[in-house]
């Protein structure tokens, strides 16, 4: 397991607000949704079919027509990326540099998390939800946060194969026809305990403001520590931790969409005072409240977009 910030591994940090699953994509939407062009960059989003929509995120095809690339992306859950074009690295938030290989399994993460490419490139991803980690056998969620593993390495050689036939391909309908069939034959039913527990935690996670462990104690009838080892198997963190990475997550999406003063969301009691909101923002999102209204770059903008593959809100899971 990676060392990450001290509040994930005592499980003690201070609580977060909602999960990620603010506003996801329709099921089944065949159409490229939320496309992006500038003449550099582009950025499009396909829904999962309904079966996949509890396991999996939107698709994403990333394209940059640049020499290099270097932005980060936000605390995120796990993601499936194929490198289609270019070659790089996270660089993740205890410093450590992981190149990426060609197939790869993003851990869920702790923080912003960065990424440096020769370009041009050309990235293909899903994200990967807490059910959808369980479903495909990945294992300890916890012991990938903030790092990644080759696919095909872990998964064979079908990864690889996959690859090959995505990257001869440039439309994001026709990739994704290649890919949903591919996972769906590898993910497995999981178990209704598995499901009832995940329900209860976005459930926890989505209705506080600042979640209490007692509180999903009680609902699902498991102790703390039961809990912290099933989110930490699951999700990659403790809970608390996954709580504060939530409410972070859901504050960002707030002022991404919404005309209101970030100092508004501080007066809720979610968080001591408007430094301490700042720092949390900061650590998460990797900007302040301030530079993502007004001096986020383009991918960062794209990727909140996300939240609008679909015109409503669900789960926080969809968040992906």
């Amino acid at each position: 397991m990676v060392d990450r910030p001290s509040p994930a591994e005592d499980g003690s940090a201070d609580p977060s607000c909602s999960h990620p699953h603010t506003e996801p994509v329709v099921a089944g939407r065949a159409e490229p949704a939320n496309v992006a062009l500038t003449n550099q960059v582009a950025l499009s989003y396909l829904a999962p079919p309904e079966d996949l929509a509890g396991l999996f995120g939107p698709l994403y095809l990333f394209l940059a027509d640049k020499a290099e690339v270097s932005d980060h992306t936000r605390a995120d859950f796990a993601q499936i990326r194929f490198m289609l074009a270019g070659a790089g690295h996270y660089v993740f938030q205890d410093g450590r540099q992981v190149v990426t290989p060609p197939c790869c399994m993003l851990g869920p993460t702790s923080a912003a998390t960065r990424f440096e490419v020769a370009g041009p490139m050309r990235v293909l991803g899903v994200s990967v939800l807490p059910l959808g980690w369980s479903a495909l056998g990945a294992g300890d969620a916890s012991a990938v946060a903030d790092d990644l593993f080759d696919l095909a390495e872990r998964f064979g050689d079908a990864w690889t194969r996959l690859f090959a036939e995505i990257a001869a391909l440039t439309d994001a309908e026709e990739i994704a026809a290649l890919v949903w069939p591919f996972l769906r034959a590898r993910v497995r039913k999981v178990s209704d305990a598995e499901s009832a527990f995940v329900a209860a935690v976005d459930e926890w996670l989505a209705d506080e403001r600042s979640p209490r462990v007692d509180a999903l104690q009680g609902t699902t009838g498991l102790s703390s520590r039961q809990i912290a080892r099933l989110c930490n198997r699951i999700y990659g963190f403790a809970p608390k931790y996954l709580a504060r990475k939530y409410r972070a997550l859901r504050c960002a999406l707030i002022l991404a969409r919404d005309n209101i003063e970030w100092s508004d969301l501080c007066d809720e009691g979610a968080f001591y005072d408007q430094s301490h909101f700042i720092r949390e923002f900061k650590h998460f999102i990797g900007l302040t409240p301030s530079q993502l209204r007004d001096d986020a770059s383009l991918v960062i903008r794209l990727t909140m977009n996300r939240r609008d593959v679909a015109g409503r809100i669900a789960n926080l899971s969809r968040i992906s």
